[in-house]
């Protein structure tokens, strides 16, 4: 079992007592509701992190306990001497009585979804050659239509789970037994490689799970930013999901170009170099056959000008696929011309609007700026008006910057502009007063403020905002719950010399970057606290419900449980039927349950490691139980400000 902390100790002593005297019972666990799997990550293929499960009530929820822990020991520390690190963001699946999940080392495990017992384990045995920080966010999970799975002994590979490895190929194994499916490219693994180009190792590899959609796979990739402008493409392919043959092919170049097609990779040609790129997930509408693709930026991510150029046209969008051919049906920029790296982070969810005139097919898209563009699935139009808004313009010789930004009016962006009255100090005036002159030294001018050779304060920074599954979407009441940061940053553009060593070099460009926290000498944000917020949002009407901070300091600073302040929110939400949204993601050690009608914080316990991971849910069977997991393993790359990296995979019930 999890220790306690001593800030929790007198409660849990008093609570013991109280047991012991019969003066707390658990509530009574009602079976009488419905159960449920989790096929997907995100729950289905619109990722909505939503989940019909209802055993687990506002009302029972402070009953939950531990009932398994599972530790893969997959895991590295920026401390322990090598430079790699490791992530645990993995969200799991349940299918058929059984639960699967990667390691950042890309393992595979199968476990009994009700004990934690392993039931078999894939090595992917990666070359992780220049690869600095190991994540894999989850798996994916198909089964022949044609298939009879009621065989004994099951059909070889008819139900398989797919991952994508930091060595840039996609594996697949027989989800009963974890062997590979050898019809599937060559021994059952795909080369993500071919087409790409003559870049060095680890250039760019997924890092999130591909989406299965009829009978394709389908994925995109991490492109390492801001190194040069001379990176590999950020094409879109779709495989086929039995034999793993490349079907076809999104390569983001503008109309002005001709793209590569999958006809030409076959013929020993190359993806266009240094487009944009998907990192994050993609999601799915089966029913109308569309893929939503959530890009990001050309390289180098903070300069625009040449020889970028025209590369930009998909970049910062929304892109709608055909499903069946990769072409594209529509496309939205969140941004113009982006210079912040502002790419799409958060999921896209479809979701279907409910209005007088009668039911809308929607899309949510959720951005770093904090801003929630609601978008017709069909067509790429606003649901709500969006308005083009004059912005700071840069000063930078050789770039250019858009005159206008799109503006969400509903919902309204969470994120207001800054102002010296906004400036705080964590000891005292001091820092404070460094603060406001840090402030009035820099250039600021509102969110869209451009990098500057003198040093522009970038808020929101490049985390967000809303980053990566920070939405899930309730499709009965159409609540979407959000979870954002605040963190601003000073992005300032140098002219690079000779022999100079920058952390973002940015080659091929006129200049590389130079990026830190917006902070006093405290190592605080300059900003009022909290730095990290919930928030809900009526879909239908595109109305703010509620906004609650959360998070705190602990393990963070001494007595850091005494500061509810929050921090960074890396890692996503997950709401029930029962009104209730689970959430990690802050960089303390907590694990949280809010209620959905109020906003209130109604249930946190202790976690070994920040969770930075989206949760799931499960109940097998009538007579079972519910199961609520969250990963819970820390980000090496936050080790500098107090997070430990770890290895926790970790089910909750309630008792018996």
């Amino acid at each position: 079992m999890l220790s306690l902390r001593f800030s929790t100790l007198p409660l849990a002593i008093l609570g013991g007592f109280l047991s012991l005297a019969g003066c707390s019972k658990p509530t009574p666990i009602d079976y009488s509701g419905p159960t449920a799997e989790w096929h997907n990550v995100g729950g289905d293929t619109g990722r909505k992190q939503f989940s019909p499960l209802t055993q687990i009530t506002k009302d029972n929820v402070a009953d939950l306990e531990i009932a398994w822990v599972h530790n893969s020991g997959d895991f590295a520390r920026a401390g322990d001497g090598s430079n790699k690190v490791t992530a645990f963001e993995a969200s799991p699946l349940v299918i058929n009585d059984t639960l699967y999940y990667c390691t950042p080392y890309n393992r595979i495990f199968a476990l009994n979804p009700e004990t934690g017992e392993e039931r078999w384990v894939f090595d992917a045995k990666i070359d992780s050659t220049g690869v600095q920080s190991h994540i894999c966010r989850g798996v994916s999970y198909w089964q022949d239509p044609q298939a009879d799975l009621q065989a004994q002994p099951p059909q070889s590979c008819s139900q398989r789970i797919f991952m994508a490895t930091v060595d840039a190929r996609i594996v697949s194994v027989d989800a009963n037994n974890g062997k590979p499916c050898d019809e599937f490219g060559g021994q059952g693994q795909i080369d993500l490689t071919v087409g790409m180009g003559p870049y060095e190792d680890a250039g760019s590899y997924p890092t999130s799970p591909p989406l299965v959609i009829n009978d394709l796979l389908v994925t995109g990739a991490l492109v390492m930013d801001n190194i040069s402008n001379d990176q590999p493409g950020g094409v879109i392919r779709a495989f086929d999901v039995k034999t793993g043959e490349l079907r076809w092919a999104f390569d983001p170049v503008p109309p002005s170009m001709t793209p590569v097609t999958a006809e030409d990779i076959a013929e020993g040609k190359h993806f266009t170099p240094s487009t944009p790129n998907a990192w994050s997930m993609l999601t799915g509408d089966p029913e109308r056959g569309i893929i939503y693709v959530p890009m990001g930026n050309p390289a180098n991510d903070y300069y625009g000008g040449d020889p970028r150029g025209e590369l930009d046209y998909y970049g910062s969008s929304l892109v709608a696929l055909s499903a069946d051919t990769g072409k594209v049906l529509w496309h939205f920029k969140t941004v113009h011309h982006d210079l912040w790296d502002y790419d799409i982070a958060a999921q896209p969810i479809p979701f279907t609007q409910k209005t007088a005139s009668g039911d809308i097919p929607g899309v949510v898209v959720a951005t770093k700026m904090g801003h929630i563009f609601l978008l017709h699935a069909e067509t790429g139009e606003p649901l709500f008006p969006v308005e083009e808004r004059p912005v700071p313009q840069t000063t930078a010789p050789g770039e250019w910057t858009s005159p206008t930004q799109p503006f969400p009016t509903k919902p309204a962006p969470l994120m207001p502009d800054l102002t010296k009255d906004d400036m705080w100090g964590l000891i005292s005036f001091i820092d404070k007063k460094e603060c406001q002159e840090l402030f009035e030294s820099i250039r600021y001018e509102g969110i869209f403020t451009p990098p500057s050779l003198e040093g522009s304060l970038q808020f929101p920074g490049f985390v967000g905002g809303i980053n990566w599954g920070g939405v899930s979407v309730n499709p009965v009441t159409n609540t979407a719950v959000i979870s954002y940061h605040r963190f601003p940053f000073i992005l300032k553009l140098e002219e690079r010399k000779e022999g100079g060593k920058y952390h973002f070099p940015q080659h091929g460009s006129p200049y590389a970057m130079a990026s830190s926290l917006f902070g006093s000498s405290f190592g605080a944000p300059c900003i009022k606290p909290p730095w990290s917020y919930m928030t809900a949002i009526n879909l239908d009407t595109g109305d703010q419900l509620w906004n609650q901070p959360f998070g705190t300091l602990n393990n963070m600073i001494p007595l850091g449980d005494l500061f509810e302040w929050g921090g960074m929110a890396l890692g996503g939400n997950m709401q029930t039927a029962s009104g209730l949204s689970f959430i990690g993601a802050t960089m303390d050690t907590y694990f949280r349950a809010f209620d959905v009608d109020t906003g209130e914080e109604i249930w946190r316990t202790d976690v070994p490691y920040s969770a930075h991971a989206m949760p799931m849910t499960y109940r097998l069977r009538k007579d079972s139980k519910q199961f609520v997991v969250i990963a819970s393993g820390g980000k090496g790359l936050f080790e500098m400000i107090g997070s430990k990296t770890g290895d926790s995979l970790i089910a909750y019930s309630l008792p018996d």
